[in-house]
């Protein structure tokens, strides 16, 4: 679907304005909207978002605002690019200040601490009716200001908002690929968030090569046990939004949530390791979230568990990490256990 009119990106931190700046080299008009009018003042002196992705300039075509209602009046689509904890708030005042039906790209990962909803849930108890989609996939903000090549997900289940958002943002280094499946595409981005620190974690502690990718590939396992008890769909866990982003965010440093791992393996104190990265953790956030939903639908996730008790409860991290190869023998897969044995 082709328009002329201009997207709102809400949310003017790193992810939303590396957002804006591919919708503007796909030659989209785009408004940029953030709530702290002194930073906006400041990216429109510099033309630079200094703070969250310096060495950028910010074309002339990309409209900066910190007036919800000018940001929205007219739009052909709103995408948010706000922390977990502030999509809810987002969306009540954009509601407010006329969102009404417009269709929305949801492109924050995580879950909502106090109610453990995925962002699609969060948008769909605020606003009841109005189409939406999910971007998720293994795409660092740099790169993508960077015009490297990306590949990420669009979920939507209406096709016409699907192909909408995905023909914004599609071009030669930036490519889209279209899905249905909402749960799965907002679990992967949120899980993998706390896996990722749980890596960093175990590369900071030396723990090698060999840990990193047992701790991904059963972490990838607890994402899909929880998924599939939720209605998700396997494929969705082999694709993009799956391992694609867990492995991207479980392996470099670009990744904030791997970052933290390592600074809490150097024995950082976890407010100064989040003070020192300077931007929010969506791992450490999503947590309590996680360990709250998985409980609720009785899952197992022990990874999960672990990083809990390091994290939250103190724990010693490399026992902790140590302690999930001293667990129980078991089967990897399940009915694996029923394998018939060779005769003697």
């Amino acid at each position: 679907m082709k328009t002329s009119a201009p997207y709102a990106v809400l949310g003017a931190g790193s992810w939303g304005t590396a957002l804006a700046l591919q919708l503007i080299r796909n030659h989209r008009t785009v408004r940029l909207w953030g709530r702290d009018s002194q930073a906006l003042a400041e990216l429109d002196a510099h033309r630079e978002n200094k703070r969250y992705l310096p060495g950028f300039s910010l074309p002339g075509a990309l409209a900066l605002t910190g007036d919800l209602a000018s940001a929205l009046a007219g739009a052909a689509g709103v995408i948010l690019a706000v922390p977990a904890e502030a999509l809810r708030s987002t969306l009540e005042a954009a509601t407010r200040k006329g969102l009404g039906r417009l269709p929305i790209l949801i492109a924050t990962k995580g879950m909502e601490s106090a109610t453990a909803l995925l962002p699609h849930e969060v948008a769909r108890a605020v606003r009841p009716t109005g189409s939406l989609a999910l971007l998720s996939g293994p795409s660092f903000a740099r790169e993508v200001a960077q015009g490297l090549p990306t590949a990420v997900t669009i979920a939507s289940e209406e096709t016409e908002t699907a192909h909408q958002f995905a023909d914004a943002f599609h071009g030669s280094s930036f490519r889209t690929y279209l899905g249905v499946d909402l749960t799965g595409v907002a679990l992967g981005g949120a899980v993998k968030n706390v896996i990722a620190i749980g890596a960093g974690l175990s590369d900071g502690l030396g723990m090698g090569a060999n840990a990193r990718a047992a701790l991904i590939t059963r972490g990838l396992a607890e994402l899909v046990r929880l998924g599939l008890h939720e209605g998700a769909r396997l494929e969705t866990f082999m694709g993009l939004s799956g391992v694609g982003d867990l492995i991207l965010t479980a392996t470099d440093d670009q990744s904030r949530n791997h970052r933290l791992g390592r600074l809490l393996a150097e024995g950082v104190p976890i407010e100064a390791a989040q003070s020192r990265i300077g931007q929010v953790t969506e791992g450490m956030r999503t947590l309590p979230a996680l360990q709250k939903r998985r409980r609720g639908a009785q899952v197992e996730m022990p990874i999960t568990d672990a990083l809990d008790a390091i994290l939250n409860q103190g724990a010693d991290p490399r026992q902790s990490l140590e302690g999930l190869l001293e667990r129980s023998r078991t089967a990897e897969f399940s009915g694996a256990d029923r394998i018939n044995r060779c005769p003697p």
